[in-house]
């Protein structure tokens, strides 16, 4: 799709895959909507923004309260004329076992990573048809793709962020809106600052500039969807469909390590 002075609303702007996706749309003069919790980080990147040619909207919100998608989307409509884009980028993780994450833990997950992008989503689909060419990027994980033990309800949620786009894809298919599912894997963001899990647990780590460049990319081409994570995650991902329970046996081996690596991961 064309993106030159696209209006895109990025939700996790903050930091992190959403930060970095947003100074690199700013090559296009877009005009975006930066959706996040904290006003700062947002403000200094609008400013960034601003300074390489593009328009930026701060809208802070939690996307979990009621009526917070509906009011995101009528804030880009109402100073950008529309909307294009969506990138539903926005979540949260508690790796550990699930016996001991609080039940509080599991919702938070559940309603940013799976609720929240699906109702905003809904509440934006009115303007991105209206755009003759829309377009959702939903942000789910290489966890999504092979589950990790001890990230049980996050390998959940990502997992049904993608299944939701393939099935809006699906049910959008010739009527102007595509869905794009990114699949990113261990990536040096400040939702990773909590793990010291490493090579040695199977997490082999990119830039998130690196995941937003590959993003760009596919979205020009058109792609359906776009995984990351390394030559050791690819491999894992072809043995899961093969034989899943060579997989199983094979992170049976890591589990001690891997559990105590993570037991602390938590962005929540």
């Amino acid at each position: 799709m064309e993106l030159k002075d696209a209006s895109i609303l990025i939700t996790g702007a903050g930091s992190g895959i959403g930060q970095a996706l947003a100074l690199r749309l700013a090559q296009y003069t877009p005009r975006l909507t930066l959706v996040g919790r904290r006003q700062q980080p947002l403000e200094e990147l609008a400013a960034r923004v601003r300074e390489l040619g593009g328009k930026a909207l701060v809208v802070t919100a939690d996307l979990t309260e009621p009526g917070a998608s509906a009011r995101v989307v009528a804030a880009a409509r109402a100073e950008f004329g529309g909307l294009e884009v969506l990138v539903n980028n926005a979540g949260n993780v508690r790796a550990g076992r699930l016996e001991v994450i609080e039940e509080s833990e599991v919702l938070a997950q559940v309603a940013l990573n799976l609720t929240a992008p699906i109702l905003l989503t809904r509440a934006a689909l009115p303007s991105l048809r209206e755009s003759g060419g829309g377009l959702v990027i939903n942000v789910s994980s290489a966890i999504g793709l092979v589950a990790m033990p001890f990230y049980s309800t996050y390998a959940a949620t990502k997992a049904g962020i993608a299944h939701f786009g393939e099935a809006l894809r699906r049910e959008l298919y010739g009527e102007g809106v595509h869905v794009l599912t990114v699949y990113p894997g261990a990536t040096s963001t400040p939702m990773m600052e909590s793990s010291r899990a490493g090579a040695a647990e199977g997490f082999e780590y990119e830039s998130p500039e690196a995941v937003a460049n590959a993003t760009i990319d596919a979205i020009l081409d058109g792609s359906l969807t776009l995984v990351r994570g390394g030559e050791q995650r690819r491999d894992m991902i072809a043995a899961n469909l093969k034989d899943p329970a060579a997989v199983d046996r094979m992170l049976a081996e890591r589990k001690p390590l891997l559990e105590r690596a993570v037991e602390s991961h938590s962005s929540l």
